[in-house]
């Protein structure tokens, strides 16, 4: 049977909010968490970016729940060889429960240091040299490594986990699942995409497949759809704007494109539990073995209530009635 997590967003919340949240989910019965990773939130009007590694240093302490970065990028602004040891210390912290999720992207966090972004084609060339340098230091032994894009001279990690964390891509497009499925232990993407999780797994059907959801749970739909073009309009921007506007004022620029109408159609909004379990049955539907969902906007209580109370045991009953919902591990 398919499960289902909760999206912990850094760029609409505190801190403490996000620790919150995180027991409000695993009360709710959401059995696990995806965490962001931003430099940047994606428009002003978010208005938040903690870092990551510090959130979940407490939340090894503050929940009992699996958790994986969704997605951290380990290429431009960050070393691989920190994400390295950042990921093992949060797998120790975790005591197993964490797992490393990475893509190749966006100018808006890591154009940051004043290098230049790469194209799409040499950003997964070094997101796929970053794997390979993040699995040896994993291992504990030394490494010395000289690549086209990274150098490591004489690392080793200390703190380790029994077993290192599993290491997730995040894939939009047949490049980037390609890539995936040669160098991934699992697959994150953000579109119920069932041909995309059948490239992946191709004779292997053992690999997990974690899609996530944005959704806006309000008592009026009208006002619920309006929350989230304010706050999240950027899930609507087409092609490559995401990968390559480098701050959030070019996608608040870029935003005046998007329509109220344009995210109503794709974001579940409002009070009808019908139509929340349609976009989860969705992915259900398409074999992924978990999703994680995120509520935009400030009713987070009425949120939890609502799908403890609605919308998972609906879904959690129909998921039952798919035979390819849940893949043997």
């Amino acid at each position: 049977m398919t499960e289902f997590g909760y999206f912990l967003s850094c760029e609409d919340f505190r801190p403490a909010q996000l620790l919150r949240q995180a027991e409000q989910a695993e009360q709710a019965g959401f059995r696990s968490l995806w965490i962001s990773d931003h430099f940047h939130p994606w428009i002003g009007r978010q208005g938040n970016s903690p870092f990551v590694w510090g959130v979940i240093g407490a939340l090894s302490r503050t929940s009992r729940l699996p958790v994986e970065t969704a997605v951290t990028c380990p290429t431009v602004r960050v070393h691989p060889a920190v994400i390295a040891q950042a990921a093992a210390t949060s797998a120790v912290l975790l005591e197993g429960r964490f797992r490393l999720g990475l893509g190749s992207g966006e100018a808006l966090n890591e154009h940051i240091l004043g290098g230049s972004w790469p194209a799409a084609d040499v950003r997964l060339e070094m997101l796929e040299e970053a794997v390979a340098v993040i699995r040896l230091l994993l291992t504990g032994e030394e490494v010395s490594h000289r690549g086209r894009h990274y150098t490591v001279e004489n690392a080793r990690l200390y703190t380790l986990p029994e077993i290192p964390p599993p290491i997730d891509i995040s894939a939009f497009g047949p490049e980037a699942t390609a890539l995936a499925a040669r160098i991934g232990d699992g697959l994150i993407t953000m579109a119920p995409d069932a041909g995309a999780v059948r490239r992946f797994r191709g004779t292997d059907g053992s690999r997990p497949a974690y899609g996530g959801l944005k959704v806006c749970w309000g008592r009026d739909r009208a006002e619920a759809v309006r929350t989230a073009h304010r706050l999240w309009p950027s899930m609507r921007l087409p092609g490559e704007l995401q990968q390559v506007l480098p701050t959030p004022t070019h996608f608040e620029q870029a935003a005046e494109l998007v329509t109220e109408d344009m995210v109503a159609g794709a974001v579940p909004c409002g009070p009808d539990p019908e139509e929340h379990a349609r976009h989860l049955q969705a992915y259900v539907d398409a074999g992924f073995d978990r999703v994680h969902v995120s509520q935009i906007g400030s009713e987070q209580q009425g949120f939890f209530d609502f799908y403890r109370d609605s919308v998972l045991p609906l879904v959690t009953r129909d998921s039952r009635d798919v035979p390819d919902a849940r893949v043997t591990r």
